[in-house]
């Protein structure tokens, strides 16, 4: 199969992307990630623009890339400076990388505008730099800036950069669709006019500002291009660059050529999760190939046919790119959905129609109501567990009481009270928060501590509120998603009420629920260990 390089800009061009800033050390663990995943280039930043740069260029001379090659980026000599003594080109020779990457101008009103020279010293800028570079023991990539802009301005001049890069040596030449807005039509147009011209590697540099960057990257791929740049998750300026996470697997599993391998092709997502950690950025989730959402199906017809040929609703297996497939229960939701959702679980829901009709009716009022489960396995699991064996209660809360004051010195304090019964036990406490929520939980895991110490371990993670119906103002219904851990798992929690601390009592008490599940079971797999209610009642401190 045909190689085609894969050349990663994340740690340069990604970074600027609004919000997105990597440390030194961030730039370190990436770089080494995208080595373990089998791209080609990594391109590390710019030596001479700024210290971070500097410094991690300094750091990573230090860094043992298994088959990628680091590369440090720049731009041709200022019109001012001859080669061997302009201070970007020294950068980028002292940042001792074996691959160098310099841009410079091939649209003529870039020439004359912005870098204020004539036509003809932008050229010899071109052919000095790379020769420098060259002479320096580099090997070289020109990236032709602004190249389709340029080439429908003044061809022959666009083409003239291309020429003089390649005079002077450079080893790959890249068209740079620098402003993201041509089509795939007028791009290829231009690739076939140049390819001819050229003995030198061709590669793609597209943005994405059309949203064709990837369109257009594949496009050149098709019209003999080997070279491809892009960034991890589309990162880049403005709309962003060309998304690796998604050319790379059209490339390999649609198109037939080798990127970075099937086997390391497994790897993608849990890299392109791992880089927006890094960047501080949610995964987009409607993110083809990777995001969370790319083999999700919530219709029923969808799951109906899923669950008996996967390819009727999934274009590829998603273990392929390292993603699972993901079954949504909603008020869309149809019996294929429960079914495959309680086996993902391990729940049995029987043959039992009449059964599956109630709790499909249920979830559906539910969703109504302003419940949502697609973002709540936590809460769906009980709900399944209570349909296939009954209730799963553990405990019951009598009351619970929350009071709020500000004090004299403005400080804002709340205190909870909850009583819980467990059997014919009842246990009452209070705790105090910085806020109602905090207080409430805190009060109530007090409580069941006197029963259940593995509540212990449970700390809330994530809290999310959304008004469904603004228009009620204060007297809005809310829902109320929790987000706990007990250092293992994650599990999510959902709550709706006119009441905001309702609310999230409903999904509070599911998440320690959940976690009572998950640690004791349920009565039926206890009694299948042999373990008899007054060891269960004197184990744990309460009685089946």
């Amino acid at each position: 199969m045909r190689k085609i390089e894969i050349y990663d800009t994340t740690l340069r061009d990604g970074t600027q992307g609004e919000d997105v800033c990597f440390s030194v050390e961030d730039k370190m663990m990436i770089a080494r990630t995208l080595d373990e995943l089998g791209l080609d280039y990594i391109e590390g930043g710019w030596p001479g623009s700024n210290p971070r740069d500097a410094a991690f260029f300094k750091r990573a001379r230090h860094l043992r890339l298994h088959r990628a090659r680091l590369v440090a980026f720049g731009s041709t000599c200022h019109p001012r400076h001859r080669a061997d003594e302009d201070p970007n080109l020294r950068a980028l020779v002292e940042a001792e990388t074996p691959t160098v990457t310099i841009f410079g101008k091939s649209w003529d009103r870039h020439v004359t505008t912005a870098l204020g020279t004539t036509l003809e010293r932008n050229l010899e800028l071109i052919g000095d730099s790379i020769a420098y570079l060259k002479a320096a023991g580099r090997e070289v990539i020109f990236d032709a800036e602004h190249f389709f802009d340029g080439f429908r301005a003044n061809p022959e001049y666009a083409l003239a950069t291309l020429l003089a890069a390649e005079r002077a040596g450079a080893d790959v030449i890249v068209l740079c669709d620098t402003n993201g807005g041509t089509l795939p039509h007028h791009l290829v147009e231009v690739i076939d006019a140049v390819r001819p011209r050229l003995r030198t590697r061709l590669g793609i540099h597209a943005h994405n500002d059309s949203d064709l960057a990837v369109a257009n990257s594949i496009a050149a791929v098709e019209h003999g291009i080997t070279h491809v740049q892009g960034t991890i998750n589309g990162y880049g300026e403005r709309c962003g660059n060309a998304n690796l996470c998604s050319i790379i697997p059209i490339l390999e599993l649609k198109m037939g050529y080798t990127a970075i391998g099937a086997e390391r092709l497994a790897r993608l997502t849990s890299v392109a999760h791992f880089v927006s950690e890094l960047a501080n950025l949610p995964p987009r989730p409607n993110q083809p190939f990777v995001g969370k959402s790319a083999f999700a199906h919530k219709g029923g017809v969808h799951v109906s046919a899923v669950l008996k040929d996967a390819s009727t609703y999934e274009h590829i297996p998603p273990e392929a790119v390292g993603n699972v497939r993901r079954v949504l229960v909603s008020d869309l939701s149809g019996r294929s959905n429960l079914l495959y959702k309680a086996a993902e679980m391990g729940i049995d829901l029987g043959g039992d129609g009449e059964r599956l009709r109630a709790l499909l009716e249920r979830l559906k009022a539910l969703e109504y109501a302003g419940y949502q489960f697609e973002g709540a396995d936590g809460s769906l699991r009980l709900l399944l567990e209570e349909a296939a064996h009954g209730e799963c209660e553990f405990f019951h809360v009598e009351t619970f009481r929350v009071v709020s004051e500000r004090a004299a010195d403005g400080r804002l304090r709340s205190v909870a009270t909850v009583r819980v019964r467990v059997g014919e036990k009842s246990e009452e406490a209070m705790a105090q928060g910085k806020g109602p929520v905090l207080a409430l939980d805190r009060a109530l895991r007090k409580a069941l501590r006197a029963f259940f110490r593995c509540v212990n371990d449970l700390r809330l993670t994530d809290y999310k509120v959304r008004v469904l119906d603004a228009e009620r103002g204060t007297a809005a219904k809310v829902r109320v998603l929790i987000q706990t851990s007990d250092g293992e798992e994650s599990w999510s929690t959902v709550g709706v009420s006119e009441n905001i601390l309702e609310a999230s009592y409903q999904a509070l008490v599911d998440a320690v629920r959940y976690k009572l599940l998950k640690e004791y079971g349920r009565p039926q797999a206890r009694a299948a260990r042999g373990e008899t209610a007054l060891e269960y009642e004197q184990q744990y401190g309460w009685g089946v």
